[in-house]
């Protein structure tokens, strides 16, 4: 927690409006939150599954954990494995501000194949959108032995909260790909659940934490690296990603290479500001059901949020995510963030216990 959170937190002025926001959210959210903007039919379409177990053109296969996956020849995972020195990265990409990365220290991992962390992603765009959602539903996706840890936030009666965000990752260690995050917002671990009021106490003291519940990706390099590695529910689906001109698009197939869904954000108007650093934190279970945390660090070079329903669009159709989705019966907006530069700094996530 940076003095200037802790100097907002303790004042008193600012814990009465923090206050005073945080019971009108919780007993009126009606006042902070508008119809979200959901529709039945996204455009039709279709794309090929990416190679899961055979090299493409400009791929070459590398062993991960004993399994067989295809990456980028030549790229930098290819070169550096998680490792690339900045000196490369500045010399590839000149146009990059790597004063942030210089400041981070990686260290070798043994997470089932040999890493670094933090892994670096230099260059990325993504939209996000939180919703209230329904808390049973809700509850019920949450393992017990998380649940017993953090609690999904309330925002109402009866309701809790859904974060959507889709990824653009333009430029990393992993080379380039694109992702969709669902997730569950939650309290800090152990915490009292204050409902609305612990949602922006986390804001404002920029770490955030939730619980994933889907997150594919379009290269398998990334679905290895994230099931093997951070314990997170990634299969391999096609993605698209559109910058647009007015909007930022995804577009999300299913393994059958048939649209699912799509998800629609308005560009913002962007006020020249400081880069700003903020921590997402997420508890899982690995692969012999032991509590685990992992957490990334964003610095966001531009960003902008809005409460404005039609600034973010979801449209769905039958696929397995779209399913998914209405069954966790999302029904109003409470932010939509667009960043469309930003960095990060992912850590593999280490036992509870260890912690």
């Amino acid at each position: 927690m940076t003095n200037t959170s802790v100097a907002r937190i303790v004042s008193a002025a600012g814990l009465i409006g923090v206050s005073a926001i945080g019971l009108l959210m919780a007993f009126a959210p009606d006042a902070v939150a508008r119809e979200a903007v959901i529709s039945d039919g996204a455009e039709a379409g279709s794309r090929p599954m990416p190679p899961s177990d055979t090299a493409g053109e400009n791929q070459v296969m590398i062993d991960l954990g004993g399994q067989q996956v295809p990456v980028l020849k030549g790229g930098l995972y290819d070169r550096f494995r998680s490792n690339p020195p900045l000196a490369v990265i500045a010399q590839e990409r000149p146009d990059i501000d790597l004063s942030w990365f210089r400041t981070l220290e990686k260290q070798r991992k043994d997470v089932g194949f040999e890493t670094w962390s933090p892994n670096f992603y230099y260059s990325n765009s993504s939209i996000t959108a939180v919703y209230t959602a329904d808390m049973d539903r809700i509850k019920a996706l949450i393992p017990e032995k998380v649940r017993d840890r953090v609690k999904p936030i309330s925002f109402g009666r009866g309701k809790g909260l859904i974060a959507i965000t889709s990824y653009a990752y333009h430029y990393c260690d992993n080379d380039t790909y694109n992702e969709l995050s669902v997730s569950i917002v939650t309290t800090k671990p152990n915490a009292p659940n204050l409902g609305a009021l612990s949602l922006l106490l986390q804001t404002r003291n920029d770490s955030m934490w939730g619980y994933v519940l889907k997150l594919p990706v379009d290269t398998e390099l990334a679905r290895v690296r994230g099931v093997v590695g951070y314990n997170l529910p990634k299969w391999l689906i096609p993605i698209d990603y559109d910058g647009g001109r007015d909007r930022t698009s995804f577009t999300y197939y299913d393994e059958n290479g048939d649209v699912d869904f799509s998800m629609m954000g308005r560009k913002l108007d962007i006020e020249e500001a400081k880069p700003a650093i903020a921590r997402t934190n997420f508890t899982n279970l690995d692969s012999d059901g032991r509590l685990t945390h992992g957490y990334s660090d964003t610095r966001a070079i531009r960003s902008a949020t809005s409460r404005d329903a039609d600034d973010i669009q979801l449209a769905l159709t039958d696929g397995p995510l779209s399913r998914f989705i209405k069954s966790l019966g999302l029904k109003k907006l409470v932010r939509y963030e667009y960043k469309p530069e930003f960095q990060l700094a992912l850590y593999t996530p280490e036992l509870v216990e260890s912690e």
